[in-house]
C-alpha cells in the first residue's frame, strides 16, 4: 500500500495550488489560520507562574480541527507548511500540539514561492519546527496581550470606552502627534530667489534663466527684498559673462527590489492602496491565481520580508529576460546588481519578486483583477529594473559672473534610459521639475541681460505623514516588523487617534489625550527607542540568544508598577477629550460647530445639543478663494443616491447659506491649489487624482483659461453629469428632478451592462465559467481576511 502524506497549509487557495504540484500521494488541507490561541474573554497568561500561556482551541473552528485530526491519524507523514515567518512557525507548533502529532511523523516545510519546482524541492527537504521562532512569536503575542488587556481597561475608565493601547500602535500615534506639533510650532522664515534672464550674443540662441548663487565665490542667501534690490543695483549695468561650463555624464542607479515596507510605500504613492489592502492583494498573488494554460500558480515570492537578497536563479532569469527584450546595453557591464540589507534586517527570505520573470504583466492581465494586475505590475517592474543598467543623463552646469556676483544654471537630458525604460520610483512629495534647457554656451562668452525675476518665499514646515512616509519612518526607527506595519496604521485610524485628510495623517484630540497619558504614565511603551530595543530583543529570542520568558520578566516588573501607580493616582479622575472646534458656524444658533464621532465616522455637530441638534458632514477648508464671491473654498463629501458611492466636490463656504443675499452657488469637481493665476490673479485649480497635475485657470475672461473639455476628464452623459451636480448641491436640487435623473441613469446603466454580460458568457464558453473563477478567488480573499484578523489581534488587544 502506497504511503499517504498530509500537507497542512493556511488557506484553501494555497492548498489548491500546492495540491496540483504534489500529486495523488499527498492530501493538502487548509487550517484557515490559527486554530489555537489565547482566550478572548480572559488574559490567558498565568502571571503567577512565570507567564505560562493558556492556549485554547478557537471557538467556531471545531469542525476544521476534527477534520484535520482524522486526516492526520490516517497519514504516514504530516507536513506542516504554514507561512515562512514567526507566526507561520507558531501556527505549525500549535497544530502539532492540537492534533497530538508525534515527532517521528511531523515535518515542517516552507515555500518562499509557490511554484512547482520550489514546492517539490521543499517537500524533499523538510526540517523540524524551529522552537526559537515559536518562542519569539509567543513572546510578542504575550507582550501585546499583557499591554492590551491590562492597559486598555484603564483607558476605558479614564477616557472613553472602546480605546486600546499597544506597544507599536502607541508609538506610531506618538510619531504622528510629534510631527503635527512640530508643524504647529514651525516659524516660517522669509527668503527670496533672484533669476537673471539672459540671452547669448547669437540672437538665434534661446533665452535662459540663471539663479543667483552668491558673491566672491561664497554662497549667499537673500533674506529680504532690500538684499535683492542691492544685488540688482550692483549687477543690472554690469557685464554678464560665462565663467565656466561643466559637462558630465551623471548616472542614476535603480532602486533595490521590494521589501514589505517599500512595497507598501510605493503602492500607497503610485496605486493609492492602503497598506492593509496592499498586503491582502499580495497574499492572493503569493498563494496562487488561476492563469489560463497554467492552472493555479503563485505569482510572487513571500511578501513579508525585510531582505534585499535575490536567488542566483532569479538573477540569471532576469538577465536573460533583459538582454532578450531590451538588448545587452541594458544589462550592467559589471554583472548583476546586488543589494545589501540594513544591519537590523532578519534576512529570512528573499526580496519580493515575481516567481517567473517571463510572466509579464501584459500576459497575465486578462486573468487578474484590476488590483492584482496593478500590484503585480509594480512588483514585476521593480524587480526587472533593479537588475538593469544605470540611467545616464547628459548634465551641463554653467556659472555666470557679473560684478563679483555669481549666477548658476544647470540642465540635464536623458542620454541612455537604462532601468527607467521599465520603472522609476515614486516620490512622497510630487513636484514639477522646472529645469529648462540651456543653449550651447562657451567659457568667456558675453551675455545680454533682459531682465530680473524675483520671488518671495517662506520656508515650509515638514509635511504631515502619509501612509507611506509613516511606514518609512517606523522602519527607519526600528519600530515594528514587516508583518505589523499594515495593521498598525489601520488600528490607529480605526481607533480615531489619527484621521486621514486626503492622503495626509493628522492627530486628533483623542489621539493627543491618549498619547499624553501614555507619555506621562507609561513612558517606556510610548518611547521610540524602548520599543525599537524590544524588537531587537525579540530578534535575539529568534536567534536563540535570549530566553523568551526573560524578555517578559524584564518588561512586566516596571509595567506592573506603572500601571498600579497610575490607577492609584488617577482614582476618581475622568480625562476629558476637548472638542475639535471647526470654523463652520451653526446656521441655527451661531455657535462654532465641533467635530464628533459616530457609527459612520466623523461629522460636524452643534455644541449646543440638546438645545440645538444641527449636524452636517465634515468639511475641510482648501487653499484659494471662491472665484465668484471671494469666500473660502470647502472640500465636501456626498454619497450618490444612484450608486451608493461616496464622492468629493469643492464649493464656496456660502453654498448652503440661509442668508439669500450671501448665498453663492460655486461648485466644482476640480481641486483648488494655493497658486494664483499669474495673468488674472484668480485661484487656480487642477484635475483631481493622484500624481502631479498641472494647475489651470478657470476664469473664462483670462487668456490663461483652460476650457473644461481640455482638462483631461472622461466625457460623461449629460444626464449623469447633471444628476451628480444636483446631488452635490442638495439645497439647490429639486427632488422630482433628482428622482427622474436617477431613474434614467439607472435605466441607462442596466442597458449598458447587457452587452458586457454577453461578452462574459462568450469568454466563459471558450475558457471556463465565471462561477468557477469566482469560486477559485474566494479562498484567497477569505485567507486575506483571516490573516488580517490575526495581525490585528497581535498588535492591538482591546
Amino acid at each position: 500500500m502506497a504511503k499517504q502524506s498530509l500537507v497542512i497549509v493556511e488557506s484553501p487557495a494555497k492548498a489548491k495550488t500546492i495540491g496540483k504540484y504534489l500529486g495523488k500521494d499527498f492530501t493538502v488541507k487548509a487550517c484557515m489560520g490559527h486554530l489555537r490561541d489565547l482566550p478572548k474573554s480572559t488574559l490567558g497568561v498565568d502571571l503567577e507562574h512565570d507567564f505560562e500561556p493558556v492556549y485554547k482551541p478557537i471557538k467556531g473552528k471545531e469542525e476544521i480541527i476534527s477534520d484535520l485530526k482524522k486526516a492526520a491519524k490516517s497519514a504516514d507523514t504530516v507536513y506542516l507548511a504554514t507561512d515562512p515567518d514567526r507566526e507561520g512557525e507558531a501556527i505549525s507548533w500549535h497544530l502539532k500540539q492540537l492534533l497530538n502529532l508525534p515527532d517521528d511523523k511531523t515535518r515542517r516545510v516552507t515555500f518562499n514561492e509557490i511554484t512547482k519546482k520550489v514546492v517539490q524541492e521543499s517537500i524533499q527537504e523538510p526540517r523540524d519546527i524551529d522552537q526559537n521562532l515559536v518562542d519569539a512569536q509567543q513572546a510578542r503575542r504575550i507582550l501585546d496581550r499583557i499591554v492590551g488587556y491590562e492597559l486598555s481597561p484603564l483607558l476605558w475608565k479614564k477616557i472613553r470606552r472602546g480605546l486600546s493601547a499597544g506597544r507599536v500602535q502607541s508609538v506610531a500615534t506618538r510619531m504622528v502627534d510629534d510631527r503635527d506639533r512640530e508643524i504647529e510650532a514651525f516659524q516660517p522664515e522669509e527668503y527670496w530667489t533672484l533669476d537673471a534672464n539672459l540671452l547669448g550674443n547669437d540672437l538665434k540662441k534661446m533665452a535662459f534663466a540663471a539663479r543667483y548663487y552668491g558673491k566672491n565665490g561664497k554662497k549667499a542667501e537673500l533674506k529680504s527684498a532690500a538684499e535683492v534690490d542691492e544685488v540688482v543695483r550692483e549687477t543690472e549695468n554690469a557685464v554678464f559673462s560665462v565663467k565656466s561650463v561643466k559637462r558630465a555624464d551623471k548616472q542614476r542607479s535603480p532602486s533595490p527590489p521590494f521589501t514589505t515596507s517599500t512595497m507598501q510605500q510605493e503602492a500607497s504613492r503610485k496605486l493609492s492602496m492602503t497598506p492593509r489592502r496592499t498586503m491582502a492583494i499580495a497574499q492572493q498573488l503569493y498563494e496562487g491565481v488561476d492563469i489560463e494554460g497554467e492552472g493555479t500558480v503563485g505569482l510572487i515570492t513571500y511578501m513579508r520580508t525585510d531582505s534585499l537578497r535575490l536567488s542566483e536563479e532569479a538573477v540569471a532569469a532576469a538577465r536573460e529576460f533583459i538582454v532578450g527584450r531590451y538588448g545587452q546595453n541594458y544589462y550592467p557591464v559589471k554583472g548583476p546588481n546586488h543589494y545589501k540589507a540594513k544591519a537590523t534586517a532578519q534576512d529570512a527570505h528573499e526580496a519580493i519578486r515575481p516567481s517567473n520573470v517571463n510572466w509579464t504583466p501584459e500576459m497575465l492581465k486578462k486573468d487578474l483583477t484590476g488590483e492584482q494586475y496593478r500590484l503585480y505590475r509594480l512588483i514585476w517592474s521593480r524587480f526587472v529594473a533593479c537588475q538593469m543598467a544605470n540611467a545616464v543623463y547628459d548634465s551641463v552646469a554653467v556659472e555666470i559672473e557679473a560684478a563679483e556676483h555669481s549666477f548658476r544654471a544647470s540642465a540635464s537630458s536623458l542620454k541612455f534610459a537604462g532601468y527607467t525604460a521599465v520603472y522609476e520610483e515614486g516620490r512622497d512629495e510630487e513636484k514639477e521639475e522646472k529645469e529648462s534647457p540651456l543653449p550651447a554656451l562657451q567659457e568667456g562668452e558675453r551675455l545680454a541681460l533682459r531682465d530680473f525675476s524675483r520671488d518671495q518665499h517662506f520656508t515650509q514646515p515638514p509635511a504631515h505623514y502619509t501612509d507611506a512616509t509613516l511606514i518609512r519612518a517606523m522602519e527607519e526607527q526600528g519600530i515594528g516588523r514587516p508583518s505589523t506595519y499594515a495593521p498598525t496604521v489601520s488600528t490607529i485610524l480605526d481607533r480615531e487617534y489619527v484621521v486621514k485628510e486626503g492622503k495626509y495623517l493628522h492627530i486628533t484630540n483623542l489621539g493627543r489625550v491618549v498619547t499624553a497619558l501614555m507619555k506621562e504614565r507609561f513612558s517606556d511603551i510610548a518611547d521610540l527607542k524602548f520599543t525599537a530595543n524590544m524588537e531587537q530583543r525579540l530578534d535575539s529570542v529568534e536567534e536563540g540568544a535570549t530566553p523568551w520568558k526573560s524578555v517578559l520578566r524584564d518588561f512586566y516588573g516596571e509595567f506592573d508598577h506603572d500601571l498600579k501607580q497610575a490607577e492609584q493616582e488617577l482614582d476618581g479622575v475622568r480625562i476629558k477629550v476637548p472638542d475639535e472646534v471647526s470654523e463652520e458656524i451653526c446656521p441655527e444658533c451661531g455657535r462654532n460647530l465641533v467635530i464628533k464621532s459616530g457609527r459612520f465616522g466623523r461629522f460636524l455637530a452643534c455644541p449646543g445639543y440638546p438645545g440645538c441638534s444641527f449636524t452636517m458632514p465634515l468639511v475641510v477648508e482648501m487653499p484659494g478663494r471662491c472665484p465668484k464671491c471671494g469666500g473660502r473654498i470647502m472640500k465636501r463629501t456626498g454619497t450618490s443616491k444612484k450608486t451608493g458611492k461616496q464622492y468629493t466636490y469643492y464649493c464656496c463656504e456660502h453654498m448652503n447659506s440661509r442668508d439669500e443675499s450671501a448665498k453663492c452657488d460655486f461648485m466644482t469637481w476640480d481641486v483648488p491649489v494655493k497658486d494664483d493665476c499669474p495673468v488674472c490673479g484668480h485661484t487656480m485649480f487642477k484635475k483631481a487624482g493622484r500624481g502631479f497635475k498641472k494647475p489651470f485657470c478657470i476664469n473664462p475672461e483670462c487668456s490663461n483659461f483652460l476650457p473644461e473639455d481640455q482638462r483631461g476628464y472622461p466625457k460623461k452623459p449629460a444626464a449623469e453629469s447633471k444628476s451628480e451636480e444636483a446631488e452635490a448641491g442638495t439645497e439647490e436640487a429639486k427632488p422630482a428632478a433628482k428622482k427622474s435623473a436617477a431613474k434614467k441613469a439607472a435605466s441607462e446603466k442596466t442597458t449598458a451592462k447587457k452587452p458586457a454580460a454577453k461578452k462574459t458568457t462568450a469568454k466563459a464558453a471558450t475558457k471556463k465559467t465565471a462561477a468557477k473563477k469566482t469560486t477559485a478567488k474566494k479562498p484567497a480573499a477569505s485567507k486575506a481576511a483571516a490573516k488580517s484578523k490575526k495581525q490585528d489581534a497581535e498588535e492591538a488587544e482591546s
